[in-house]
């Protein structure tokens, strides 16, 4: 049989979901997605792997075969890929840093790698920006060592974090907006307005900037989804819904009349330094030590 990782991969969340929505939901592709792509596999195997009943799904007597080698070849090719990529960044000599969000804040950047290079100057310290629609900011599929990121993560066991700062969380709203002569909001003020929601792959990230926890079950109105800065500027521009943002990240959007007021009952965003829990390499623990002496001192 020729089966790709994916196969397995979509294969083994169902299997262990038995439901095909958290399982989609677990891998961040959408529900019919996943289940055109189980059954692409059934039709490759000339099996069903699935007993599917309106409240209930079971796995058949091939698919309980076939789930103990599908985990076995998806460990085998998870420890073949983390093999790789230590032997990649053993042979190059760079850390790549991913940047979800900006970790500008302070000279913090410029401070870590100064104190980084000092002791590892033959070290290339690589940044790559990524987008909000992966909000491990490289380290989920290893493109990235270490990351500057926003809490939450998805699958928070899968990394270490190291927490840099706490800033309070503001609404952005569009100019001319009505709550613009409000010197603080509570969230409750917000529950009617429409919000720019991150795209759904970035996960937990997309509910806690919804401040989903603050709507009691409540749904949310999306008046557009934006993927980066620029896109929260045109969204904003148009008037088409309203976005909590950092307080960091206000010179960002600062422009065209829109208006930042703090929401007094929102907890306030946590900024931290991520690698993945079991990456133990002298030079990812090295820089990550870096940023906890410079933000030892910046607390001092």
């Amino acid at each position: 049989m020729d089966l790709h990782g994916r196969d397995l991969r979509y294969f083994l969340a169902v299997a262990e979901e038995l439901n095909f929505t958290r399982a989609a939901e677990r891998l961040y592709v959408s529900q019919p997605a996943l289940s055109k792509q189980i059954r692409a596999l059934e039709r490759y195997l000339g099996a069903p792997l699935f007993t599917r009943a309106p409240q209930q799904v079971t796995l058949t007597p091939v698919g309980e075969a076939l789930l103990p080698h599908a985990r076995t070849v998806l460990e085998a090719l998870d420890a073949a890929a983390a093999a790789v990529e230590q032997a990649r960044a053993a042979q190059r000599s760079t850390l790549v840093i991913g940047m979800g969000a900006s970790p500008g804040r302070g000279g913090l950047l410029p401070a870590v790698r100064s104190r980084f290079l000092a002791t590892y100057p033959e070290v290339t310290l690589k940044l790559r920006q990524v987008g909000w629609q992966d909000p491990t900011a490289g380290l989920s599929d290893g493109s990235s060592d270490l990351a500057y990121i926003r809490l939450p993560l998805p699958d928070p066991e899968r990394y270490a974090t190291t927490v840099v700062s706490e800033e309070p969380r503001l609404i952005a709203l569009p100019p001319g907006h009505q709550l613009a002569g409000t010197t603080a909001l509570d969230f409750a003020d917000l529950l009617n307005e429409p919000f720019l929601a991150l795209p759904h792959a970035a996960g937990p990230l997309r509910d806690y900037w919804l401040a989903m926890e603050k709507r009691a079950g409540r749904p949310v109105r999306v008046g557009a989804e934006v993927a980066g800065i620029d896109e929260v500027n045109e969204a904003l521009a148009a008037g088409l819904g309203v976005i909590l943002t950092a307080a960091g990240d206000v010179p960002l959007l600062d422009r065209g009349g829109v208006t930042f007021r703090l929401v007094r009952d929102l907890p306030p965003l946590l900024f931290a330094l991520a690698r993945r829990a079991n990456d133990e390499r002298p030079l990812v623990r090295a820089y990550e030590q870096a940023l906890r002496a410079v933000r030892d001192v910046d607390e001092k």
